[in-house]
């Protein structure tokens, strides 16, 4: 067994030396606290859109449109700030000419207050066409439009009961569209984390944990190959056993992995727990922080990913070091690894089909199929943490189908790096494994 961790060792240093690690590791956290600060700091930052309606039809549908656009708040709260500046134009028999010379001044951010972010065109065929004319120059951002579209939706509707006769207010007060806002509950307690969150982490996780399996288990596979190719691999098992060599492997690059997801999930972790800080500092409230969509991360979840990660790395860097030894080039990895790399992209797949009812029956049942629940198990402790008894039984299957694999690849491996040639059939994999 010594002799193996002088295998781990010279492959966590070989690596972990490179410029293209640290690299990757300086990047990802940095990266991180963009995509966590760039919330909280655009929150403190945007300032409300000037809007110009222009008023070309009879009526008061032209004064209807600027108050609600007046009216509208970011998260539609009351006293929220305000998303729009809105003022109203009468062009009554002049809408062109109004249009044209309001138009020069759109996008003019050198004009300071002076500048118009956007035009509202109000005619006389707009509650007939249901069309309202906005000219501006972010008419590319859907979300945005929407919003516009939703601000003064009621005004044209308010307009419309007006002529028939309808008494607006009472209407729009029944009619009035509920808002879902959601709050985690885990165990019995209120976390404060909005269900957008929690969808967050859990996608996050597994696409973190899917490119770490592929990167790092086909890294274990290629170096096989190029040891094998390079007849290195004779002179190691003259002093050391193959299954030695196999788990030194996985060892190494697995402890490099480890390493680089550790600190990038301890970014995360102190990331989120100071963000109430971060958003005092850009001067906003640690209520408003709260409510964006930025996932929590607690300690508990922090180690259930690292474990399942652990078990995941070995469970298919195993499988892919196998292949790796049956193959004599790199490019005959990229067919054989091919059922390895479906498992793992069925594993990504599974947990989004389970983030709908991460406690059925099924997502029970996944968590204790080896291959799978090192994508299924953190994502559901993400969306509501599983009981210990459950927890535990997870990681106890997940560990004895890594053992598994590991003397399944550790037979093929045993006599693959010593094969030259054509590629290994699957009926001589067989035979390998079946072999005392």
């Amino acid at each position: 067994m010594r002799k193996a961790w002088v295998v781990a060792k010279r492959e966590f240093v070989s690596r972990v030396r490179t410029k293209g690690f640290i690299v990757a590791t300086v990047f990802g956290p940095a990266l991180l606290a963009i995509l966590l600060v760039a919330p909280i700091l655009l929150q403190g930052n945007t300032r409300a859109k000037r809007i110009v309606v222009i008023d070309a039809a009879e009526g008061g549908l032209g004064e209807k449109i600027e108050a609600a656009l007046t009216r509208a708040t970011r998260g539609g709260k009351p006293d929220g700030e305000h998303r729009y500046v809105a003022s109203r134009v009468e062009a009554v028999g002049r809408l062109e000419q109004v249009r044209d010379s309001l138009v020069a001044l759109v996008d003019r951010r050198e004009l300071g207050e002076a500048g118009v972010d956007g035009i509202l065109l109000v005619t006389e065929d707009v509650l007939a066409t249901d069309t309202l004319h906005y000219l501006g120059a972010n008419v590319g951002s859907p979300s945005e439009m929407d919003v516009l579209t939703r601000s003064v939706r009621e005004a044209v509707l308010t307009e419309r009961l007006t002529q028939a006769g309808i008494s607006p207010a009472v209407l729009m007060q029944t009619v009035k569209p509920i808002r879902l806002a959601t709050t985690k509950v885990s165990q019995g307690t209120l976390t404060g984390q909005s269900g957008a969150a929690s969808f967050a982490l859990a996608y996050i996780m597994s696409f973190v944990l899917y490119m770490a399996l592929l990167i790092y288990g086909v890294q274990v596979m290629t170096s096989t190959v190029e040891e094998k190719t390079n007849r290195i691999n004779e002179v190691l098992v003259s002093s050391l056993r193959p299954f030695e060599l196999m788990l030194g492997k996985v060892l190494g690059v697995g402890s490099v992995a480890l390493l680089q997801l550790s600190i990038w999930a301890g970014a995360a972790y102190g990331l989120t727990q100071a963000r109430g800080g971060i958003a005092g500092l850009a001067g906003i409230s640690p209520e408003a922080a709260a409510a964006l969509p930025i996932p929590d991360i607690s300690l508990g979840l922090l180690i259930v990913f690292l474990v399942f990660f652990v078990l995941g790395f070995f469970f298919f860097s195993a499988a892919y070091a196998a292949v790796g030894s049956t193959c004599n080039t790199v490019q005959e990895t990229q067919m054989a690894s091919l059922p390895v790399t479906l498992v793992v992209v069925s594993g990504l797949f599974v947990m989004f089909k389970l983030l709908g009812e991460p406690n059925g029956q099924l997502a029970h049942v996944l968590s204790l199929v080896p291959p799978l629940a090192p994508f299924v198990t953190p994502a559901r402790y993400s969306l509501s943490p599983l009981p210990l008894p459950e927890l535990v039984l997870s990681v106890v299957v997940t560990a004895l189908g890594v053992l598994a694999m590991a003397w399944v690849a550790g037979r093929i491996y045993r006599v693959g790096i010593l094969m030259y040639g054509k590629r290994a059939t699957v009926r001589e994999i067989f035979r390998w494994i079946r072999a005392g």
